[in-house]
C-alpha cells in the first residue's frame, strides 16, 4: 500500500511539475525574445520533416493532374478526328464544284448535287474474305440510317450501307465483288462504272471500249447515277490500262482513294429524292 501511495504522489509532483514549466514558458515566450528565436530553430528542424510528410500528397496529387492532362488530350484528340472527318466531306466536293461552275451546268438536270445531312460512325468490326469485303458500324436505325446510304472516309468513298440494325449497320466496300459505282472522270466527264474485284486496293472499270478516253492518272468522281451516292465524291484513281485489239473490251484498273485497310472513323450521308440525277 505504501509504494502505491508514493506512485501516486509522484504522478501528481510530476504534473505539477509540468503544469509549471507550461506557464513559466508561456510567461517567458510572452515577455522576452528567447522563445521566438527557440520557435524558429523548432521550426527549421521540423521544416524538412514536415516536406517529408507532404510528398506523398504531392506526388499523388500530381499523378491526379497528369491522368487528368492525359484524358483530357486524348478526349480532344477525339472530338479533332471528328471535325476533321466531316470536314474532309466538304473538301472532297471542292474540286468538283469548282468545275461545275467552271463549266456553268445549266441547272435543270446537271446541277452540282449535295448532301446536307451526314453523321460520323465509329468501326466496330471487319469482315473480309476473297469474295466479301464489309465492316460494322456503331449506328443504325435509332440514328435514322437504312440501307443503300453513301459511306465515306476521310479521303473518298466507302461504299454503302446494308444489312441495318437498332444500333449497328454493315457497310459494303467498294471493293466487295458484288459492289459497282456509277462514276465520271473528273478530267473530262466521261461515264463509266467500277466494280470490286475482291481485292481491297483494286478496282475494275467494266465494259470499257478501247476508244475510250482513259489515262492512267484520271481521278473517277461518283456521277450521282443510281440514286445512292451523291455526285462529286472521289471513288479511284486510274493506275493500269491494257488495250488488246483482240479483246472486246480494255482491261482498266484503279487504285481506291479511300484508305479501305485502315478505315476507322467514317461519314454516312444522306442524299435527298430531289437531288436524284436523271439520265437523259
Amino acid at each position: 500500500m505504501k509504494s502505491m501511495f508514493e506512485k501516486t504522489v509522484s504522478l501528481q509532483l510530476r504534473l505539477f511539475v509540468a503544469v509549471l514549466l507550461s506557464i513559466v514558458l508561456i510567461l517567458g515566450d510572452k515577455f522576452t525574445q528567447g522563445g521566438e528565436n527557440i520557435r524558429t530553430s523548432l521550426n527549421t528542424l521540423v521544416s524538412p520533416l514536415i516536406y517529408v510528410a507532404n510528398l506523398p500528397y504531392e506526388i499523388f496529387s500530381f499523378s491526379a493532374k497528369s491522368l487528368h492532362t492525359r484524358e483530357q488530350l486524348l478526349t480532344e484528340n477525339e472530338a479533332l478526328k471528328k471535325k476533321q472527318v466531316l470536314q474532309s466531306e466538304q473538301i472532297q466536293q471542292y474540286e468538283f464544284l469548282a468545275k461545275e461552275n467552271q463549266k456553268l451546268r445549266a441547272l435543270m438536270g446537271s446541277s452540282s448535287k449535295h448532301s446536307n445531312r451526314k453523321i460520323i460512325a465509329q468501326v466496330l468490326s471487319v469482315h473480309s474474305n476473297p469474295y466479301s469485303h464489309q465492316v460494322v458500324i456503331n449506328r443504325g436505325t435509332t440514328d435514322g440510317l437504312s440501307e443503300s446510304q453513301a459511306v465515306i472516309d476521310d479521303m473518298g468513298l466507302v461504299g454503302q450501307l446494308t444489312k441495318v440494325g437498332s444500333t449497328t449497320s454493315r457497310v459494303l466496300l467498294i471493293t466487295d465483288t458484288t459492289h459497282a459505282t456509277p462514276v465520271r472522270i473528273l478530267r473530262n466527264d466521261v461515264r463509266t462504272v467500277v466494280e470490286g474485284i475482291g481485292k481491297i486496293n483494286v478496282l475494275k472499270l467494266s465494259h470499257v471500249p478501247h476508244s475510250l478516253d482513259v489515262r492512267i492518272g484520271d481521278v473517277l468522281v461518283t456521277s450521282g447515277l443510281g440514286g445512292t451516292f451523291p455526285e462529286g465524291y472521289p471513288v479511284a484513281v486510274i493506275t493500269e490500262i491494257t488495250r488488246d485489239e483482240g479483246q472486246p473490251f480494255a482491261q482498266v484498273f484503279a487504285e481506291p482513294i479511300a484508305q479501305l485497310d485502315r478505315i476507322r472513323l467514317l461519314v454516312v450521308l444522306w442524299l435527298n429524292q430531289q437531288e436524284l440525277i436523271v439520265d437523259d
